[in-house]
């Protein structure tokens, strides 16, 4: 006779399960009902950065295990976009079509609960945002391997927008083809951004030197294509596969393991300290020798570090920059208030970015 024991144990831990999961959506629920009592009190302000990098935080230094801090992050992340929606839904506006890599960093800081807004140039990803018919942009600034997205910073340099939120956000580029293909010897082309097509030329010259690689205007433009032409393939994001129903032949084929991109997320509103802040600057320097020494000189003063500098043709006279500079600390912060205050004295030109939570790689 065969022993009950394993099937008795397995009916009471499905039931112990049963019990959990009506727990937890109790909890969700008056989690939700809370949210949406905080948003009578706002005067229309919904989404906070600072409040939620500081729940995100408390989340991944108080999990105790055994799920991973990631993954504790992303469910969190993913509650707070619900409760958020239950308020109102955000909208984000992001470089189109649908399944970027923009549109990724969009779902990555606002979860899925937001509404994405694909837009076909940059400039159009700033218009509907300053306009208001989206809440947010998400927009690419710096890429590790690419450098700088020059465009993106030059219109932010007129916009009235703030960064509020960055997000770091790793590549990993997928081949990408229909379901019923598992055979590399299947693919004749392989379409992708050209960007993407060289930091995958290796991987590509090892497993498909036969394929005729075919250059577009975005990765999910590439995957529209491939789910359109038998024998074709694309180099993407998982989310332009989900987009346009194409499984991952191969993951993970880019030659730089670490690839990441930086996005900002810009909106109307400066976010308050949350405790881990960069401050974004940019300036311009007078023309004379010593004028960047000088220009920087209150950073080193002041006691702030600063994290990154890039410099950009100024676009008004021949032979004139301006710097992109990013420094740790909120500019509510005493000493990056006063090396603010330093810089708008000693330069020809300084614009306060935005200062936002630092981005959890």
């Amino acid at each position: 006779m065969a022993d009950p024991k394993p099937e008795i144990s397995l009916q009471l831990l499905r039931e112990k399960i049963d019990q959990i999961d009506l727990e937890i959506l109790r909890l969700l629920n008056a989690r939700a009902r809370a949210a949406g009592e905080i948003g009578t009190l706002k005067t229309g302000v919904l989404y906070r950065p600072e409040r939620e990098a500081q729940v995100l935080r408390r989340a991944r230094e108080l999990n105790p295990g055994p799920l991973g801090n990631d993954t504790v992050a992303f469910l969190f992340r993913e509650i707070m976009s619900a409760c958020l929606a239950f308020e109102r839904p955000i909208t984000v506006a992001c470089l189109g079509p649908s399944g970027t890599y923009s549109e990724a960093a969009a779902v990555r800081q606002f979860g899925h609960a937001a509404t994405t807004l694909s837009c076909a140039t940059l400039d159009d990803v700033f218009r509907v945002t300053e306009t208001g018919k989206a809440d947010f942009a998400v927009v690419p600034v710096e890429n590790s391997t690419e450098g700088a997205v020059g465009h993106a910073l030059d219109l932010m340099i007129e916009t009235p927008l703030r960064a509020c939120g960055e997000i770091q956000l790793r590549i990993r580029h997928q081949l990408l083809a229909e379901p019923g293909v598992t055979e590399l010897k299947d693919i004749v082309r392989v379409f992708s951004h050209g960007q993407s097509l060289g930091q995958c030329q290796h991987w590509l010259n090892a497993y498909l030197p036969q394929a005729e690689r075919l250059a577009v205007s975005s990765n999910a433009e590439a995957a529209r294509l491939a789910a359109q032409q038998p024998g074709s393939a694309a180099i993407a994001g998982e989310l332009a596969g989900e987009r346009y129903g194409l499984s991952v032949l191969y993951a993970d084929i880019e030659d730089e393991a670490t690839n990441t991109t930086r996005f900002l997320v810009l909106g109307p509103e400066l976010p308050g300290p949350s405790g881990h802040d960069k401050t974004s600057l940019v300036l311009a320097a007078r023309n004379r020798p010593g004028a960047i020494h000088e220009l920087l000189t209150p950073l080193a003063a002041c006691g702030v570090s600063m994290t990154r500098l890039e410099s950009r043709p100024s676009r008004t006279a021949l032979w004139e920059y301006v710097f992109f500079v990013d420094v740790e600390g909120h500019q509510q912060d005493s000493a990056v208030a006063a090396a603010i205050q330093a810089l708008q004295e000693k330069a020809l030109f300084c614009k306060v970015l935005g200062s936002y939570p630092v981005a959890a790689l």
